[in-house]
């Protein structure tokens, strides 16, 4: 049995290429429904696998989409979505029973993969006793805050990294 690993990618670009993308989405979380599995684009490789599983998105957020993948994030997947589309996109995504945690970022074609590795992990540790967190001398009542912080910072240094090239 696959561990789910949960995704939200926002896609940027013009707005009728938006819409492209959302009949898209719409499409395959439809084919999804009637086949029972997995879906990928009709333009993409059957078999690279990334495929997408209970699909989402809110019809009040435009680009917004969520959806599961089988262990880890498929952000080949989407690079090709965004290339067929000429857009850019920043995909969210999580598996903790694998300690997987990131953003892929792919702006003017060039894709960027920021992710916590076991060090950034070990950086915090679980109270049993206290039902918290502990990171940096504070409390935390869960762990999604003190991650989201590792990211923040993984992402900065790595920008920094960029412009002193």
């Amino acid at each position: 049995m696959a561990n789910w690993c949960s995704n939200t990618v926002v896609f940027e670009g013009n707005p009728e290429t938006i819409e492209q993308i959302k009949w898209l989405f719409q499409t395959m979380a439809t084919k999804e429904q009637q086949e029972q599995k997995g879906q990928l684009p009709e333009f993409v490789n059957q078999y690279n696998g990334g495929y997408f599983f209970d699909l989402y998105f809110d019809n009040e957020e435009t680009g917004v989409f969520q959806y599961q993948t089988k262990w880890s994030p498929n952000i080949e997947i989407i690079q090709e979505i965004a290339e067929y589309y000429k857009v850019d996109f920043v995909q969210d995504y999580e598996e903790m029973g694998n300690l997987i945690y990131g953003q892929a970022i792919h702006h003017n074609e060039i894709l960027q993969d920021i992710y916590l590795e076991d060090e950034d992990f070990e950086q915090y540790e679980y109270d049993e006793e206290g039902d918290c967190y502990h990171f940096e001398d504070k409390e935390f009542d869960s762990d999604n805050e003190i991650l989201e912080i590792l990211l923040e910072r993984k992402i900065k240094n790595q920008f920094k990294v960029i412009k002193n090239q």
